[in-house]
């Protein structure tokens, strides 16, 4: 592409030398016949004394002349036939200048399909590219003092009243032993939840600034999540919620990174436990085809409104945000698994309505991945 417009640039800088060239031979060839004609003239009309036949004889002067005037012609005319390249050159210059100065809205008109009109739409490009780094610095930004926020709030409320019950547990020794170890539970199960909220940010941070490297091999996905519903076996008991794993491949291989894909379904699965509790029921469903796996975690609890479904998968967004203490979390677990579809090739969705909230995931059998992805 850039050869071709290499060549029909020259073709056009030489079509304007060959058509300059041509102009100036002929308006030489007009002037040297005159002049002829007029020397002839004045030679039969005896006007030998005047000051023009008398440089007449010195052709060393008359081409001298010719060739000074036929270079004034010649530039004359080159300078005509390039003043729209040199105008959109200006234009360019312009434009390149005002970008420097920040004024990153400036463009310059495409005309042409020649190196010119190629270094205008580079410069659009350009201008355009630098406009969403820009963007994309200041939602980094944004994001960061987003998170400092978030992190701020999420691990204050935990890490308070670990504090309390530790101070009341210090302060007052002849507390009785029943009462001592329900605040030492209590204080426990803070430091978990603490914990948990860490592990969430940490994990986030990751995934989300390309920090943790992929370690693709051979997965067998139904092996994998049934060795995840057994796990989550006495969370399922607790809440009082039965579970069936339905598949219709007892063995699926993919190639993916097996500690990324139980991160995922470890954080679905707590999902469908924390907001589908009243449903009674969890159900786990996958449909392998040849190049595809189909994963689906269904709960029957509160149906998620429309409204919601699309925002979801955003970071630090929860559920039922009146409900955000009792039912924990640092609203990260859906938009880390939404990362780690991502960094898969595959996709998530989300539908909910009063037959069951879906989440399903898609993966492929054999991502197109890039090497450098992989990790070790």
């Amino acid at each position: 592409m850039k050869n071709d417009m290499s060549k029909k640039f020259h073709m056009r800088v030489f079509t304007n030398v060959f058509s300059s060239a041509v102009i100036t031979v002929l308006i030489e060839i007009f002037l040297i016949s005159n002049v002829t004609l007029i020397l002839d003239y004045s030679r039969k009309t005896n006007y030998k004394n005047s000051a023009f036949l008398d440089t007449s004889g010195s052709m060393v002067l008359w081409i001298i002349l010719y060739v000074v005037v036929g270079i004034g012609i010649f530039t004359l005319c080159f300078l005509k036939l390039q003043e729209q390249s040199i105008k959109y050159i200006g234009e360019i210059s312009s434009a390149m200048y005002n970008i420097s100065q920040g004024d990153l809205n400036t463009t310059v008109t495409v005309r042409g399909d020649d190196e010119f009109s190629g270094m205008a739409d580079n410069l659009n490009k350009l201008a355009e590219d630098i406009k969403i780094l820009i963007e994309k610095e200041r939602e980094a930004e944004r994001t960061k003092n987003e998170l400092i926020t978030n992190v701020a709030h999420d691990l204050r409320t935990p890490l308070t009243s670990v504090i309390g019950y530790l101070e009341i547990l210090s302060n007052d020794l002849l507390m009785e032993e029943e009462v001592r170890k329900k605040y030492v539970d209590i204080a426990y199960a803070k430091a978990k939840r603490l914990e948990k909220l860490i592990e969430d940010l940490f994990g986030f941070t990751k995934l989300n600034y390309g920090k943790i490297s992929m370690k693709i091999a051979e997965v067998d996905i139904v092996k994998l999540l049934e060795q995840m519903v057994e796990e989550f076996y006495p969370k399922f008991i607790e809440n009082n919620l039965t579970y069936e794993l339905q598949t219709n491949v007892t063995s699926k291989i993919i190639r993916a990174d097996g500690n990324l894909l139980a991160r995922l379904f470890e954080n679905l699965l707590s999902n469908a436990v924390k907001y589908g509790a009243d449903g009674k029921q969890i159900i786990v469903q996958i449909d392998a085809e040849e190049e595809i796996v189909v994963i689906c975690v269904i709960n029957y609890g509160r149906v998620i409104p429309e409204k919601e479904l699309d925002s979801i998968f955003d970071k630090f967004y929860r559920l039922e945000q009146s409900r955000a203490v009792t039912t924990g979390g640092t609203g990260l677990g859906l938009a880390i698994a939404k990362n780690i579809v991502q960094m898969h090739k595959g996709s998530i969705t989300a539908s909910s309505d009063h037959n069951g909230t879906i989440f399903e995931v898609k993966l492929k059998v054999n991502p197109d991945m890039d090497k450098e992805n992989f990790g070790g």
